[in-house]
């Protein structure tokens, strides 16, 4: 499965940001949601199968953590839609701040017409 449909769903993506800045157990990061710790399981499953956690095993129990460095397609492909919204809102601020420009100089000159007539 590939990472984008891998985080498409938005449990999986919760999940991803748990384990972001910390490594956790699956029972741990059960206990967060209101689903059976069956279907948590399945989509932490989901998302090791992605590249997108890593596991390490301890006894009985598995801990998982976000694979930073696994993500690197994924942060490529995230980060050239951010560049590309960037560019869109860049050209959006400008084309808003020249309507903005013309529009104070309209009342200028409205105002400089008022001002001159008798």
């Amino acid at each position: 499965m590939d990472q984008v449909k891998a985080i498409s769903e938005p449990r999986r993506r919760a999940i991803l940001r748990l384990v972001w800045d910390e490594e956790l157990s699956a029972g741990q990061i059960a206990e967060r949601f209101d689903v059976t710790f069956g279907a948590v399981s399945q989509h932490l499953k989901v998302l090791r199968d992605a590249g997108l956690v890593v596991v390490r095993k301890d006894g009985t129990k598995r801990y998982y953590r976000a694979d930073r460095a696994g993500m690197g397609p994924l942060a490529a492909y995230l980060e050239s839609m951010w560049v590309a919204s960037l560019d869109t809102l860049a050209v959006l601020a400008e084309q808003a701040e020249r309507a903005d420009q013309g529009e104070r100089a309209d009342q200028g000159e409205q105002a400089e017409s008022k001002e001159s007539q008798p």
